[in-house]
């Protein structure tokens, strides 16, 4: 051999790492290179004997000769190359197969610059895998950032997952690792094999931008088209300015609101002909779903993601995802989503320790560790990981058309000291407990997110005092649109758990929430959370036999939907669940046989559509100008009451609430105006299951001040109940 032939070979310690997987630049290898005497082409097909290079019509254009017993082959090709496919053969087999190794970069020096800076918005565009015609092929681009790592490649069973044969392209500007494997297709399963800055090989990691996933147990992305998921918001619009509009949110667990006869998950399609027109026919105006982004164990709820950008496989594809959301919204339904941006868990497939080293979590385990949840949380001074949390909000927006998320656990992001005892956080550079990077995290998601889409909203789980979550940004807020409001949650179950001779010393838990009402945009939430873990179901934690129970539960949600404020009640208590929520059966259908049940739905129904065409009920949620009690101070009777107000024109509604089993007769509360008042809502009614008692339809209120108003009328409050009453005859 001559030194003009042996100049185009490479170097048997370049083979041995090509062969080993551990090259760190195989394109600088494999593929087409030009040499002064013609094309070299170099390739790695382990199990191949004889590799000839063929064109479109199978031609042979030349062959390599194999250098190496693993499959490496090398052969300098006379002339220009055009495009060119592999025919491999071992004895008598033969088999075809394209190079991934001729085809250039899928991406360029902006998607480098993009997320160096943190603002790559579009994320799920660019990285993870795209089925994409790339220099006139068809095939997947797989991409994924991981810049400590000596060299990735991706596998699957196009590839025997051997990660000797996909080794990737690594961009150093940003850290991306990238790779367009010709002729593959949708619904791939792969995964990357990653060697970790020492020369460790990692477990074999699942995409973080992976759009798709398999089924539990089974942890590989999938590869999913983009273009084949279906336009969710059809007509739907959301509210201009949600904190004036109706919002009663219906929160579900999809995998335990009704399952099939054989006990298994019912289908995003099935879904949407059973939920939606249940949710739509009761006047929900929204549908919050329990995290739905793939997550390994059924009993974390979703509360602990892995796929962030995959909704889960439990219930099918993310296209039939899409058609529940587009079912949602030509029902009139808004989609609201737990999202959880605070932790994600340590399963080895995932983001922990993704190129071998803390790539996604804080370093420090007394800011990256929760050490409740036994979870990672994220570094949010990461300009590549607050990038990548904000890309996948976008994400849902705008691929799914998601009107809403709702932000999980936000007091464990704010504050450093987060169940951790003295000694074992550290303190901000102003020596306190504020989480300052999670701080601005939250401010830059959220001008982000409104300024991309003002007709959604996002929502804090938030259960301190932290001041302005709903202020807005430029205010020096948070800037969510809502905040769950834990307090008056925490304060009015306490009460109505209380036998009802107890009440009168527990009066201010009824009332106290009116202190800070309209400090916050507020969601009063009846969730998961407060009917699980030995608390009881609404209606079990109720004192009294089963009728008082019931009762109580009526005058309670009346209470709670005309207290201001937004709604949130979890599934099964809108039908009087007796159990605890059990996530891996579904609710206790049943009953809705029994009156007692049957007639609590009622009830929820009415209390709805009352929410939705009562602009008092709903118009000035957020606004003192709102509400004006008339009876606070009540405690021996344990009676409440007060006026609901709308916009100018709007007729009030007086809401008058008694938590004992006595009636209440010829009890006066004071009214705006004199004249008819229509008794539009009572608790007690018996079509819910209730005594019946009341007003006979309607009470007359005289010129007889009460209460520092002009007018008062005397009424019957029946025993566990709530009043709504109303100006006019009609």
């Amino acid at each position: 051999m001559g030194k003009s032939a042996a100049a185009w070979r490479i170097s048997e310690a370049e083979v041995a790492a090509i062969a080993a997987a551990r090259h760190a630049d195989p394109f600088a290898i494999l593929g087409p290179h030009k040499h002064e005497a013609g094309t070299v082409v170099r390739a790695f097909v382990p199990g191949a004997e004889r590799l000839t290079l063929i064109d479109g019509r199978g031609k042979t254009l030349g062959s390599l000769e194999r250098v190496h017993d693993d499959g490496f082959f090398e052969g300098l090709i006379a002339g220009d190359l055009a495009a060119y496919r592999f025919r491999a053969e071992r004895g008598e087999e033969a088999w075809e197969l394209a190079d991934a190794y001729r085809f250039g970069p899928v991406l360029g020096p902006l998607d480098d610059h993009l997320l160096g800076e943190g603002a790559h918005r579009r994320l799920w565009e660019r990285l993870g895998a795209h089925p994409i015609v790339h220099e006139g092929v068809a095939g997947v681009a797989f991409a994924v950032w991981a810049p400590n790592a000596r060299r990735v490649a991706v596998v699957g069973d196009f590839n025997r997952w051997d990660g000797r044969r996909h080794p990737m392209r690594k961009r150093v500007d940003s850290g991306i690792w990238e790779i367009f494997v010709p002729e593959l297709e949708a619904r791939e399963g792969y995964k990357y094999e990653i060697i970790g800055p020492g020369g460790e090989l990692l477990p074999l990691k699942a995409d973080p931008v992976g759009m798709g996933s398999e089924l539990r147990p089974g942890t590989a992305s999938v590869v999913e088209r983009l273009d084949a998921f279906p336009e969710a918001r059809g007509a739907y619009a959301g509210a201009a300015d949600p904190r004036r509009a109706p919002m009663s949110i219906y929160e579900v667990h999809l995998g335990s609101w009704q399952r099939r006869p054989d006990g298994g998950f019912n289908s995003y399609d099935m879904l949407a002909e059973r939920l939606v027109p249940y949710a739509a026919e009761m006047g929900f105006t929204h549908l919050e779903f329990l995290p739905v982004s793939e997550h390994p164990l059924d009993d974390s709820w979703g509360y602990q993601p892995i796929g962030m950008f995959a909704p889960t496989r439990r219930f099918g594809d993310p296209a039939g995802f899409g058609r529940l959301v587009r079912a949602a919204h030509d029902a009139g339904l808004g989609v609201i989503l737990d999202w959880v941006p605070a932790h994600f868990p340590c399963d080895v497939h995932g983001l922990a320790r993704f190129d071998g080293t803390h790539l996604y979590d804080h370093p420090d385990p007394r800011r990256g560790f929760h050490p409740d949840w036994r979870t990672a949380i994220y570094d949010f001074g990461r300009r590549e990981v607050v990038n990548y949390l904000i890309a996948n909000a976008l994400y849902w927006l705008e691929v799914f058309g998601i009107d809403g998320l709702r932000v999980d656990a936000v007091a464990s992001m704010l504050y450093l000291d987060y169940s951790r005892a003295a000694g074992e956080w550290v303190p901000n550079a102003e020596g306190g407990r504020e989480n300052r990077e999670a701080e601005a995290f939250l401010r830059e998601l959220n001008a982000i997110l409104y300024g991309a889409f003002p007709d959604r909203m996002t929502i804090a789980e938030e259960s301190t005092a932290w001041p302005g979550v709903s202020a807005p940004v430029h205010a020096g807020g948070l800037g969510f649109g809502f905040k769950w409001n834990m307090g008056w949650m925490n304060d009015t179950l306490d009460y109505v758990s209380r036998e009802p001779v107890h009440r009168r010393f527990h009066h201010h838990q009824l009332t106290f929430g009116l202190h800070y009402a309209f400090s916050e945009n507020f969601i009063l939430p009846l969730s998961h959370d407060e009917v699980v873990h030995g608390k009881k179901s609404i209606v079990g934690r109720m004192p009294g036999d089963r009728w008082q129970q019931f009762a109580t539960a009526r005058a309670y949600y009346g209470f709670m939907w005309g207290h201001p404020g937004k709604k949130l009640l979890f599934m099964g208590q809108e039908f009087g669940q007796l159990k605890e929520w059990a996530f891996g059966t579904e609710l206790d259908w049943h009953l809705l046989g029994e009156p007692l049940h049957a007639g609590l739905k009622a009830a929820v129904t009415e209390l709805n559509r009352l929410h939705r065409s009562v602009p008092a009920l709903h118009a000035r949620d957020c606004e003192g100008e709102g509400f004006r009690w008339i009876v606070a101070d009540d405690a021996d009777q344990s009676v409440l009451a007060w006026l609901r107000f709308g916009g100018p024109g709007d007729p009030p509604v007086a809401v008058v609430s008694n938590f004992t089993p006595v009636p209440r007769h010829l009890y006066r509360i004071g009214l705006p105006s004199a004249g008819r008042w229509r008794e539009i809502f009572n608790s007690d009614a018996a079509v819910y299951g209730g005594s019946d008692m009341g007003n006979l339809g309607s009470v007359v209120a005289a010129e007889h001040p009460a209460h520092g108003l002009p007018a008062s009328a005397e009424i019957t409050i029946p025993p566990l109940s709530t009043l709504y009453l109303t100006p006019g005859d009609a």
